[in-house]
Formats: structure tokens, sequence, C-alpha cells
């Protein structure tokens, strides 16, 4: 199957409606080149840059190597020593930067919208990727994620029950898995967390909601964990380090409630010990590293569909 073309996908701004049929292309193109096959001038002479106001390890690093590996030029832009330092603002910098004949931007901003804002300003021609804008989406982790389960589970979602553990209300790697499972199909989708971090009717549209971990769990085929933001505990949201443990930690005891063959995915950073055990995250149906791997390979898709021709 062919890449979706960028007539079809001018920028990835968010996974909530998409088609199925662009999910699929940008998956199965993301497993050839999981598999090694690719080209390394696909994107030749091609300048993309890592836009990022926010910190970040696996997705900077990610992306960076899927440009290089296609062949781009690729520019990591730092904000901590930029001239956002001296008052520029992100549209100044984001225009400067396309003055200079960057085409790709790859945007993370602590602010709901930001990249969509700056892809409203964009010059024909240049393209955007939402690398996590506040709470909103994360496109390419929600993307990542579809990619380990389908390898791990078959691109069947029909079949499986999906269980979504934490803090769902702040994160926008919770809303880009909800998204893409329900474009994909997924059977049953599960989400469990403290009342206090679950978020309203909109984004849990079409789940099963629980408070109850150990019920949660009873026969799930995957189980997706998510960081445990600790500025949840000063806004008295979260009692204590030890409390969330003991009611959403996953521990080898009781993930033995979920299906024999179940796997467990978590986006990182991990907070060891808080939301996940170490038994649990190192253990053999843990798909955290795989879940980094990927990163690399659906970022390349994305990139090359947007990018190349």
């Amino acid at each position: 199957m062919n890449p979706p073309q960028p007539h079809d996908l001018p920028h990835l701004l968010t996974l909530e409606g998409l088609p199925r049929a662009t999910l699929d292309a940008l998956l199965i193109r993301a497993q050839s080149f999981a598999d090694g096959h690719y080209d390394r001038r696909a994107l030749d002479a091609v300048a993309v840059c890592t836009l990022f106001f926010e910190p970040s390890t696996r997705t900077r690093m990610s992306f960076s190597l899927a440009a290089q590996r296609l062949g781009a030029d690729v520019l990591n832009f730092d904000a901590s020593t930029s001239s956002t330092r001296k008052g520029e603002t992100a549209l100044d910098t984001f225009k400067n930067l396309e003055a200079m004949g960057v085409r790709g931007f790859v945007v993370r901003h602590s602010q709901d919208g930001a990249v969509a804002a700056l892809a409203g300003h964009a010059n024909p021609g240049t393209v955007l990727v939402n690398a996590g804008d506040g709470r909103s989406a994360h496109p390419t982790q929600g993307l990542l994620d579809m990619l380990t389960l389908r390898q791990a589970k078959g691109a069947d979602f029909s079949r499986l029950t999906v269980l979504i553990v934490g803090d769902v209300k702040h994160s926008r790697v919770a809303r880009s898995d909800l998204h893409a499972l329900r474009a994909l199909g997924a059977g049953t989708v599960r989400v469990c967390g403290p009342a206090a971090l679950l978020p309203g009717e909109d984004v849990l549209r079409g789940c099963e909601v629980s408070h109850d971990l150990d019920a949660a769990l009873e026969g799930v085929d995957a189980v997706m964990m998510l960081r445990l933001q600790r500025e949840r505990m000063e806004e008295g949201l979260v009692g204590s380090l030890e409390d969330y443990h003991r009611g959403y930690g996953l521990t080898a005891a009781r993930l033995r409630r979920a299906a024999p063959d179940a796997v467990v995915m978590h986006p990182g950073p991990i907070n060891r010990g808080v939301e996940i055990t170490d038994e649990v995250a190192d253990g053999p149906q843990s798909l955290i590293l795989r879940q980094v791997a990927n990163g690399v390979a659906v970022r390349m898709a994305v990139l090359e569909a947007l990018l190349k021709g």
C-alpha cells in the first residue's frame, strides 16, 4: 500500500476525525520501516526542525533519527538557549525558521492548540507535526501505540479489550490513544483512575469507566498505563504517591487478573514504583521498549507522508 499523500494529510495535528484508511496506511507504512525497508534519500535536501518549547527525550530524539534516516537535514531548536528567552514569540521563531527554507516542523508546546495556531500561519508547502500540545493531542504517540498493539495482537482491534489507567484528564497521550482506538474499531475500551483524574464524558465517549483497577483489569488484552504527573499532588488531586500506587499501581499480582497473554504499555517517562512496578515494567508482558523503537518507524512514516514529493 502506498503511503498517504501530502494532499491527503496537509499537517498532522491530531488523530481525531482522521479516517481509518489513513491510520491503517500510516501503520502499514510504519511497519515496513520497522522491518528495515526505506529509502535513505526520500527526504534528501528537505530541512526539518524539531521546534520544542517543552522538554522531551523519546519524542524529540526519535523524530530527529526518523528524519535523518530519510535523508533530511535536521535542525534541533532548544527554547532554553534561543531568542525566546529574549521575548521572541513562538510565531516569530517559526516564521524566521520558515524563511530560512525549513519545510517541516515538529512542534511541542505547553499550550492547547498552539501547534494548530502555527499551522494557520504556515506558507504553502510548509507542514507541521504536533509532537504534543498541552493536554490536547500527541498524535504520533497514539500511532506508535497502535502499531505496537497491532504487532502484538493483529490488525483486527474489534476483538480486543483495552484498558487505559491513570491521569487521563491531563493526558494528551490518552486522548490520542482514544481517538485512534475508536477509529480502528477497538471492541471494548475501559478507562480507570481516581475520579479527580478522569475527564468529562466528551473525552470518555463510548468507554467503560471505573475507579476500581482490580475490577477493570479482569480479562483485558492490553493495559496502557499513564504517567502520574506529580504536580497533581500539589493541586490536591492525589493524596500521596503511596496512596496512588496502592489504588492504581500495576503490580505483577494485579496483572494476573488480565488475560494470560495481555500486554503492558506505557508512554514514558516511567515513575517506577508509582504507576508501575519494576517487575511489570521489565517483565515478559511489557512492550514499553518496543513502543520506543516503534516511535522511530511511525515518525518516519508521518514525515514521509507529509514531506515527500
